[in-house]
């Protein structure tokens, strides 16, 4: 068996949040293999800690991946900050003579997107609409590179190392299985210091926001979640998340100045890609005619949310509207740009980690001291059959069904993308659906 197939069965996806099928990625053949070490958002600890507690792991992967795709240029990007991870990866690709060159990046925001590493890699624009493929790159996290090690071992994707971070009473990494609800995490943790708090799954920046009791109480560990990060309900972050698109639209006509500070920081202005969000809020907010292909637009945007919670001197949200305007929009932005050009700018531009978490009020949370790992044990786990990009996988178990670790309980869908899905601990299947499986240790099945 190959090891794209190896990937495949192991229901490998894009452990860096995106949750792209990683056999479907790899399949191909690429200049370029770039893997990203730079853990784009402010806070997050989870592939830092892999570095530099897999090392001999990460790089045996990455030359698994690198001579799968045929590569002419293996390039291992990492802060340089992060002076004992380097230090530990290094080692082993000394020891074992791999052709591997690292890329020290200062710590900006964000480093991690893969648009922003390749030009800076490569000096290769991604097209607008586009990939790293159509530039002869390759870009992959290192949490994929440990998972599809594993793969090539017949290891499928089962457990998530996860930061919890914050306002908890002991900060720690925590190794769970999939499908482990959010609130266990938190009580591996310690607990929250606060009586009544909200989470974001994921960074500050693009993570996901949960701020009442019970979507916290629902929410659970997927293979594309590294952090679960507790924070005051009226925190900054929180509060920005929560507007309403309404209340957005009547803010830009009440308080948009023009300053176009949102173009002006926008990574993919930066990189020669024809958004300008501070067009679109302009036709948001004077309902401008013949506005469609401003709209369309949109499509550029990659979510990083610097427009609205680094560089808006009034406090709106040009990100959350691109958002309204993809979803919104159903006509696909065209591009006809053949060549793209930098902006002059773009070097001085990038947003420094520390200034970036000051803005966002979480330099207390800064360098927090870790507990050791734990690794939990639960009872029970809810696995989503969807959590990639793609189809969601096919149920392959039914109710009352005895499953051990690592048995197939949803099958990737045939002629689509799609990833398998595998049970993360042994028990009793107590209920099956089309969304979900939930595996008890020792359960009732629910009628």
């Amino acid at each position: 068996m190959s090891l794209i197939e190896k990937i495949a069965k192991a229901g490998v996806v894009g452990a860096g949040g995106a949750g792209f099928p990683t056999h479907v990625k790899y399949d191909t053949k690429a200049e370029y293999l770039i893997i990203n070490g730079a853990e784009c958002e402010p806070l997050l600890r989870s592939d830092k800690f892999m570095m530099s507690n897999f090392p001999e792991e990460i790089v045996e992967g990455v030359k698994m991946v690198a001579d799968s795709i045929g590569v002419e240029h293996t390039v291992f990007a990492i802060k340089k900050k992060y002076e004992n991870e380097y230090a530990c990866l290094k080692r082993v690709i000394d020891d074992k003579g791999y052709d591997i060159e690292f890329f020290l990046m200062e710590s900006f925001y964000p480093a991690g997107d893969e648009h922003t590493m390749v030009l800076d890699i490569t000096g290769r624009v991604v097209p607008e609409m586009g990939i790293p493929l159509e530039v002869g790159c390759v870009v992959t996290n290192v949490g994929t590179i440990y998972n599809s090690y594993l793969a090539n071992q017949d290891k499928a994707v089962m457990d998530k190392y996860v930061s919890v971070l914050a306002e908890v009473n002991e900060p720690r990494i925590v190794k769970v299985p999939i499908g482990t609800p959010v609130e266990e995490c938190i009580k591996a943790a310690g607990g929250s210091t606060l009586d009544e708090f909200a989470v974001i799954i994921g960074g500050p920046m693009m993570g996901e926001n949960l701020v009442e009791k019970n979507d916290i109480d629902n929410a659970v560990i997927t293979k594309t979640d590294g952090s679960v990060i507790v924070l005051p309900k009226d925190q900054f972050v929180i509060e920005r998340n929560q507007q309403s698109m309404e209340h957005i639209k009547n803010k830009a006509k009440a308080a948009c100045i023009q300053c176009t500070l949102c173009t002006e920081y926008c990574p993919r202005y930066l990189n020669g890609h024809a958004l300008e969000p501070h067009r679109i809020m302009r036709a948001l907010a004077y309902e401008e005619v013949n506005s469609a292909e401003i709209f369309k637009s949109a499509q550029l945007c990659c979510l990083c949310g610097i427009c609205e919670l680094y560089a808006c001197p009034m406090g709106l949200s040009p990100r959350l509207v691109n958002e309204y305007y993809i979803e919104k929009v159903d006509e696909k932005y065209e591009s006809n740009k053949t060549e793209y050009e930098p902006h002059p700018m773009r070097g001085y531009r990038k947003i420094p980690t520390d200034r970036q978490m000051a803005r966002l009020d979480l330099t207390k949370y800064n360098h927090q001291e870790l507990y050791e790992l734990l690794e939990l044990e639960v009872n029970e786990v809810i696995i989503p059959l969807s959590q990639h990009i793609g189809a969601p996988a096919e149920l392959a178990v039914s109710e009352g069904q005895k499953v051990e670790r690592g048995d197939l309980i949803g099958r990737a869908k045939e002629n689509a993308l799609s990833v398998n899905i595998h049970a993360s601990i042994s028990g009793t299947v107590k209920k099956a659906d089309y969304t979900k499986v939930i595996i008890s240790r020792s359960a009732e099945v629910v009628l």
